[in-house]
């Protein structure tokens, strides 16, 4: 015999619609419409469409829609397929150790025996009682060794895009660099970068700024330089490392032969915060970039090519 979904309490509802609305109300007030997607038209950048469960194919429907759009927004996810995570096990995959999922709901009725019985002894319908389960889901791009059919890829890069002194920079650090999505970013809990493809910039150029600006992050793990990289978004010590950062970027361009420039205007006023507040701030951040870039540096492979740059080229660029 079939067993009836638990009953949840009316508070225990009301809870979770309560969640869920003040999710949107939170994208609201930073400015963002959930139910508009804010993704081109071009394959570039994230995929558009509806969420999808990876293994059925069957769209997700109702305020999960909203749910799964924003956390493909928030987190930079490149795709929009879900597993739980014994989908991901029974594809012969594996969600990834640390990852956090995302909750979605499932909204049902089901008619408990007692009702039945008491309907059918007087003769009525049985009224059926409204439930919500919650289900977490993880997007394929948390979840390795899955079927290349069901694998998030990125649209692959054109030739000639990405400098291949560049390339093999980025593979010479054997840090965990990923290309997709639609922001970049270094995730320090899991050491791993990520960047859009090239074809999202208006300049290829400016790819390679942002991806060095995010290896000169991974260059502060603690297997790396071990930098103090705990501040938190918005505090003095977040915009060090920002500086730092942005610092490193610029070194390594320019031992690249990459014209460099200042890739994060908006964070110039954090910045003048702390060289107000500590005179030797930019004298320790450019030390510490000074240390990030030799460290990319010498993962280039010794036989790799840089070419001097002219006044030709920085105009071309």
């Amino acid at each position: 015999m079939s067993r009836a979904p638990a009953r949840r309490s009316t508070g225990d509802r009301a809870n979770l619609y309560s969640e869920i609305t003040d999710r949107i109300i939170a994208e609201l007030e930073a400015g963002r419409l959930p139910w508009v997607q804010p993704w081109g038209t071009d394959q570039a950048r994230t995929a558009v469409g509806l969420p999808r469960n990876a293994g059925s194919g069957r769209p997700y429907s109702g305020i999960n829609v909203l749910i799964l759009w924003g956390a493909v927004i928030e987190r930079g996810y490149s795709g929009q397929g879900w597993l739980t995570f014994r989908q991901a096990k029974a594809l012969g995959g594996a969600v990834r150790k640390g990852e956090r999922g995302t909750t979605v709901v499932y909204a049902d009725k089901f008619v408990p025996e007692d009702e039945r019985r008491r309907a059918s002894e007087k003769g009525e319908d049985p009224q059926a009682i409204p439930f919500l389960k919650r289900f977490t889901v993880f997007n394929t791009d948390q979840c390795d060794d899955l079927p290349e059919v069901i694998a998030t890829t990125a649209p692959p890069v054109p030739e000639g895009l990405i400098l291949p002194r560049a390339e093999a920079l980025i593979a010479g650090t054997r840090v965990d660099f990923r290309i997709g999505g639609n922001r970049a970013f270094y995730n320090p809990l899991h050491d791993f970068v990520q960047v859009p493809p090239p074809q999202a910039y208006f300049e290829p150029v400016n790819w390679h700024r942002t991806a060095l600006h995010e290896l000169g992050h991974a260059t502060g793990h603690r297997s790396r330089l071990d930098r103090d990289m705990s501040g938190s978004f918005g505090s003095r010590k977040y915009a060090f490392e920002e500086l730092v950062a942005e610092i490193t970027a610029a070194f390594t361009c320019a031992a690249l032969s990459i014209v460099p420039t200042v890739r994060h205007a908006d964070y110039i006023a954090s910045w003048l915060d702390c060289l107000r507040e500590d005179n030797r701030a930019i004298i320790r951040a450019a030390s510490q970039a000074s240390k990030a870039a030799d460290w990319l540096m010498g993962c280039l492979p010794e036989d790799v090519a840089i070419p001097e740059t002219t006044p030709h080229d920085e105009e071309a660029a």
